[in-house]
């Protein structure tokens, strides 16, 4: 998946239509200064992937209509930026903005540690204001800490279904499936087998390094994986009817490869062996390169109305900063309606903006995932063990029992250690 998303391998945004990029670098410590009049203000985030060019093009066009504030973006790999920027922010030798992660609940960590700015001062209206009631409710939500806004989204992408138009002709599906029901069925009808091996996949569903597919499944149910009280939710009666519902098709049916990666997925989709994948945008440009004839569809409808899964990533003003001011005035730019609609045409990103829908009619891709914003929800949002709930509790869960395990047994177990992490004390 992109730079952008916990794991996943880069899929390529087609490089031509993006402005040339800036050269970017910092100093030693990332500390900025003034010169001759001018702001200087560093930024280093981890968007090193083919989506680091439309966040360039964007500072430049920053840098172009601000003659008194210059921003610098350095990109590095999340490992890096994770290992650095902790240390940097709590001494104030960080640089003035930056990524911290491509987790939102990252930004727990560091307000624990008061080494990020609020934003409330700057949040409103008017011009070089930070109209956060523009964002993605869920974004707003998983940014707004004890009734502070702490980050702004440095981009917003939410999930659609991929599928092969080829391989629906060959199977005679003639329509991206719109419901719950003929998902199953479209996935069932696409996997080819012969001699009990699979040569084709109906789905291809992936359960670590990835952005997570399976808790959208969950949803389309009325299942979850946390309630908005801190407690799991992964074993209730209707997550666990999804669960198992979904393991069976991958167990019996083989409707999917068990264990990959994100990255397994991709490589799956693109070279034609698997008829459909839930997605995000960054991936279009790379399965129609790949000679994927494309079809992109909203994530079908289950009992529970339409849902899909968005995810976002956090910018943030460092707390030490001699140039508060002027940082905020960068993110309100950058939230603004005229420099979102730029990005998302760069990038192929929807905008971060709940406002801008009839402005990207004349692009359908873009507008597919933008239209998926309002039923759009956020992994985990609001979670400070997020990380830890992801990786010790939920993607043992899922490959546990696409290995055949017990589903209520295993859900039980994971919920557990879901409720240790957050605390709740059921």
């Amino acid at each position: 998946m992109f730079s952008s998303v916990r794991g996943r391998r880069a899929v390529g945004i087609a490089a031509a239509v993006v402005m040339a990029a800036l050269a970017a670098g910092c100093g030693d410590n990332g500390v900025s200064d003034s010169s001759g009049g001018v702001v200087q203000l560093t930024m280093l985030t981890g968007f090193t992937g083919p989506d680091k060019p439309a966040y360039e093009a964007l500072i430049k066009e920053f840098n172009r209509t601000h003659p008194k504030i210059h921003v610098t973006m350095t990109a590095q790999t999340w490992a890096t930026v994770a290992q650095k920027l902790p240390a940097s922010w709590a001494t104030g030798q960080g640089p003035d903005l930056a990524t911290p992660s491509s987790d939102p609940g990252s930004i727990f960590n560091y307000i624990s540690t008061n080494s990020v700015l609020p934003l409330d001062s700057a949040v409103g209206t008017g011009n070089a204001k930070i109209n956060a009631s523009a964002f993605p409710d869920p974004v707003r939500k998983a940014f707004t800490v004890k009734g502070k806004l702490y980050a702004v989204p440095a981009n917003v992408a939410t999930l659609v279904l991929y599928y092969n138009k080829d391989l629906f002709s060959a199977a005679g599906i003639t329509a991206a499936p719109a419901t719950e029901a003929e998902f199953i069925a479209a996935s069932k009808k696409l996997t080819v087998a012969s001699g009990g091996k699979v040569s084709q996949y109906g789905l291809s569903l992936a359960d670590n390094q990835t952005i997570q597919m399976w808790p959208v499944l969950q949803w389309m149910s009325g299942g979850d994986v946390i309630g908005t009280d801190g407690c799991a939710q992964v074993n209730t009666s209707a997550s666990v009817s999804a669960l198992t519902k979904w393991s069976q098709l991958v167990i019996k049916d083989r409707i999917s490869p068990i264990g990959q990666s994100g990255s397994d997925a991709d490589t799956l989709f693109s070279s034609r062996k698997a008829a459909m994948e839930i997605n995000g945008p960054w991936a279009a440009a790379g399965y129609k390169s790949a000679g994927v004839n494309l079809g992109m569809a909203q994530v079908p409808v289950g009992s529970a109305g339409p849902v899909t899964l968005a995810s976002t990533v956090p910018l943030l003003i460092e707390r030490a900063t001699p140039h508060a001011a002027q940082a905020k005035e960068f993110l309100a730019w950058y939230t603004g309606r005229t420099a979102q609609l730029q990005f998302s045409k760069l990038s192929g990103f929807p905008p971060s903006r709940t406002d801008l829908g009839s402005a990207l009619a004349d692009d359908p891709t873009v507008s597919l995932f933008a239209k998926a914003l309002p039923d759009s929800r956020l992994y985990l949002a609001g979670q400070p063990k997020a990380t830890a709930i992801d990786s010790d509790a939920y993607v043992p869960m899922i490959q546990k029992i696409e290995r055949g395990a017990d589903v209520q047994s295993t859900a039980n177990a994971a919920a557990k250690q879901i409720n240790q992490l957050t605390g709740c004390a059921s």
